[in-house]
Parts: C-alpha cells; structure tokens; sequence
C-alpha cells in the first residue's frame, strides 16, 4: 500500500494519513483559550495599573499563537522519511536453498538483517520488504503512515503525524510549551476567584457561583496539566537517557548497553542543540509523465532477462545470427561467454531460471561461428561441451542434443589418425 500523506501549498506542508485528528487537537486548544480571553482575561484589563491587566490578556493569546505554531512544525514537515528504492539492493540477493525454486526469480530473497557497529557496539539493522531497504539505525517503519521514519519515536494521533527525527525537538517543545500555558489559564482563573471573593466579600463557593467560566477551566487545566505533564515528564526522562519512545516500550536496552547515550548533558545537547538533518525528500519536484524522455527506467526485477547482469540487457530473440558470429566485438567477449555457460552450469549466481530462455539463442551462435576460410563451421568449448549435464532436473532441447551428437562426432574425426581418415 503506498503512503497516503496529505500536501499543502505545494509541498511544503506534509501532514499523515490522520490528518483530521489534528483539528481535534486545535480545538482543545483554542475553545478553551477563547473562553479564558472572553470571560477571565478581559476583567483584569482595570484591576490593575499601568496596563498591566492588558499584559495578562495579550500573554495567554501570543503564547497560544507560539503553541499553535509549535504544534504546525510538529505536524506539518518530515518526520524523516526514508525515500523507498525502486528495487532491492542486487548486492544484498540470497539465492534459494532449494533447485526447485531457481525458476523462479520471486524466491529471491533479501538478508533479513545485518549487523553494523555504533560507538563500538553491534547493532542489527533490519530489511523493510516494503520500502526494499535496510533500515539505518534507530529507524522503524510507522504502520499508519506506511514510511521507514528515521530515528522513529512514535505516531502521535494527536498530531496527526509521526515523530521522528526531524520533528521530535518541536514535538517536545509543544508539549512543554501546553503545559506551562495549563498552568498559566489555572494560575489566572484561580486569581480571577480571589478577586471575586475580596470583593464581596463572597466566599469561595459563591465566588466559584459568579464565575462558572473560571471554574470549568480551572478543572479542564487540571486533567490537561497531568496528560500533557506526564508526557513532558516522560520524555524528559527519554532525552536524559538517549532512548526513543519506541525502544524504551520494547525494553531494548534493559541490561543491554544503550550505544547512543553519552550522558545527560550530551543527550541534551544533542536533541536541542544539533543542526536539524534536512529532508530527504524533495516535495515539491516535478514527477515526470510516463514515457517522456526525461522518466529513468527502472530495472524489473520480475524479469529473467534483467536477472542476467545489473548492467547490460541484451534482447536475444531479436539479435540477428551474424551478429552472434560477432560476439566477441559487439555483445559478449569470449571470457564472458564461456563464464556464462561455467555459471549455469555450476548453479552459480547468474540466476538458473534463465538458462531456457538462452538455449535456443546460444545454440544459433555456436553453430554459427566463421572459421579461418570464411566458412561457417561448429565450434563449441570444451566446457560448454557439458553444459547442462551436471543437474539431472534440466530439460535438454533436441536442438542442444544434435549439437552435441555434431560436436562429439566432429571431435572424434579430428583425434582420428591421419591414416584411418
């Protein structure tokens, strides 16, 4: 399934596959801020001197726009996608155990795993059989967003898009960031009833009366500050460790070293300090229309004829039998000719399944082959004189069975003594 992100502005908003969740997020965090601005805020305008009541009322709006902002750069930029390949990596091939499955280029598989080493610890890196690559270190592949997201954290719904390296800074900015504006709103409700109850003199249930506004938010800051609190908590406690969302929940360090932490004050240092990697992916190119001449093809890896060499691509049925005799200039050199057939014929990793379709071909080319008089005469090697012999499960052609009865009686007149010719 291909990967489902939602664009903006050409490109320059990336947003997940959840998208409308986010609008769930901004108005858990407008409505309140617009309640607090309309029925809290707006009283402390002339309670207090030199305009300070309006500082209280223009603190919790800019900090909101600043919380609004953290939560777009959180949500609407690259996590840090890992750009898929368009084929797997050919030197990475395992061939089939079994002969059986040597026809069949879909047995070839990739290497599960590979081990590399980080600040001198093994680490095993896994193959994505989706994107077709083996995942750097401390990558995963996000199941909602369907992309291999480097240094993968979590997929927040609440944002609507995955966490990852390239945005976590922000993401936990936001979090702190809501937190201290809970705070703020509770903080200013709380002195708003405080003043209700001076003047009246109103105890704090009718106080509480007078202003139902200040009581519901004080009580939605409450449960927020613990929600979004807890996290900040717990991510403060990741960045001291070096540790991702990801690996602490799949207790990947427990009573293992963890190769990335290199102490509290460097973890730090590392998470808000370093240079944000840039993206990988270019949003906002232009993708070329099939069949124009600017569209690069890429090699099929369903066809057996691309299984013959990364490189070259030589459409045998349409070559022309003199220009076989001219293999050696043109196509194929002697040496890779005869390596071709010794392949094959071991099982080597020139991939089997194609030697059916190259019978017929090699056949015209070595029956085919000018001598020193300019005549036409069979010529074949000594090695490929066995080609096929050495795997019974082979299906030899009568074509391939009279060149050999030619061959093999053409060798015994020629090891014949010149007096019983």
């Amino acid at each position: 399934m291909p990967p489902d992100e939602k664009f903006l502005f050409c490109g320059r908003l990336i947003f997940g596959p959840d998208v409308r969740s986010l609008v769930v997020t901004l108005f858990l965090i407008i409505v309140p801020v617009a309640i607090f601005s309309g029925f809290v805020a707006r009283h402390f305008i002339h309670k207090f001197s030199h305009h300070a009541g309006v500082a209280v009322l223009a603190v919790g709006v800019v900090y909101t726009v600043f919380v609004l902002m953290l939560l777009l750069l959180t949500s609407g930029r690259d996590p840090g996608i890992v750009p898929r390949n368009a084929h797997p990596p050919e030197e990475d091939l395992e061939v089939p155990i079994s002969p059986s499955e040597w026809g069949d280029p879909t047995r070839f598989q990739m290497r599960r795993a590979k081990d590399v080493t980080m600040n001198g610890v093994a680490v095993k890196v896994k193959y994505c059989d989706t994107c077709m690559l083996y995942r750097p270190p401390r990558c995963s592949h996000c199941s909602i967003c369907n992309n291999c997201v480097e240094r993968f954290d979590h997929h927040c719904p609440w944002v609507g898009q995955c966490i990852g390296q390239r945005n976590y800074r922000f993401f936990f900015m936001f979090l702190l960031s809501t937190t201290i504006l809970c705070i703020y709103v509770f903080a200013i409700s709380a002195l708003y009833i405080k003043f209700l109850m001076d003047e009246g003199p109103y105890s704090v249930w009718r106080a509480m009366g007078k202003s139902p506004a200040a009581v519901l938010l004080m009580a939605y800051c409450f449960i927020a500050v613990w929600f979004v609190g807890g996290l900040t908590a717990f991510h403060l406690f990741l960045i001291s460790t070096n540790q991702t969302t990801y690996e602490n929940f799949r207790y990947l360090y427990d009573g293992e070293v963890n190769p990335y932490n290199q102490g509290c004050f460097r973890n730090f240092q590392e998470t808000f300090c370093s240079k944000v990697t840039p993206s990988q992916n270019n949003f906002r190119a232009r993708v070329p229309l099939e069949g124009s001449s600017e569209t690069v093809e890429q090699p099929s890896y369903n066809s057996r004829q691309n299984m013959l060499t990364p490189k070259t691509k030589v459409d045998f049925e349409t070559v022309d039998k003199q220009d076989w005799s001219t293999a050696g200039e043109h196509f194929i050199s002697d040496e890779a000719l005869e390596d071709v057939h010794c392949r094959i014929c071991t099982g080597g990793d020139i991939g089997l399944e194609i030697k059916i379709d190259l019978d017929d071909a090699f056949s015209r080319m070595l029956t085919h082959v000018p001598s020193e008089g300019g005549e036409s005469r069979t010529s074949a090697h000594p090695r490929r004189s066995s080609w096929g012999r050495q795997s019974g499960s082979w299906e030899r052609a009568p074509d391939i069975l009279a060149l050999a009865a030619g061959v093999e009686g053409r060798a015994n007149d020629d090891s014949m003594p010149s007096g019983n010719r």
